[in-house]
């Protein structure tokens, strides 16, 4: 089995540690990165990262991860709400993935509470901060031992 995992950062994601701070807190991308790394080391796997803003830049990124990767991490940033591109991609590909929100989205604005993703995901980390990146590490490892 493929020892890897596909990390996906979508829109906006680029800007944390400077973008509403407040909400996301002061962690860089680079911070969560380094942290999804670590953990995945420490579960046995590699990690690619990737972020755009770009819809399907994360789509095509996630076509091309079932040649050679075991799961998927993704927080969709605004996509989440929105698009069902994103959704058949993840079906599509059928490896288990991780839904990860850096803040609890169920506490903020309404729109923000509909996830085109949730009933779909293997796992689901909502309101951990950027350390919620390690627990879907965690989850998904235990779940494809």
């Amino acid at each position: 089995m493929t020892r890897r995992i596909l990390l996906v950062n979508g829109p906006n994601l680029n800007l944390l540690g400077s973008r509403e701070p407040e909400v996301y807190g002061t962690a860089t991308l680079a911070d969560v990165e380094k942290i999804t790394a670590a953990a995945a080391e420490a579960a046995g796997f590699e990690i690619r990262a990737l972020q755009s803003n770009h819809e399907g830049v994360l789509i095509d990124a996630i076509h091309a991860a079932r040649e050679d990767c075991a799961a998927i991490i993704i927080n969709p940033g605004g996509l989440t709400h929105t698009s069902v591109s994103l959704r058949d991609a993840l079906t599509g590909v059928a490896l288990p993935f991780a839904e990860v929100h850096i803040s609890d989205v169920y506490a903020r604005e309404d729109f923000r509470h509909h996830s085109y993703l949730h009933d779909v995901a293997a796992v689901r980390v909502i309101g951990e901060g950027v350390d919620g990146y390690a627990s879907a590490v965690r989850q998904l490892a235990a779940l494809i031992a």
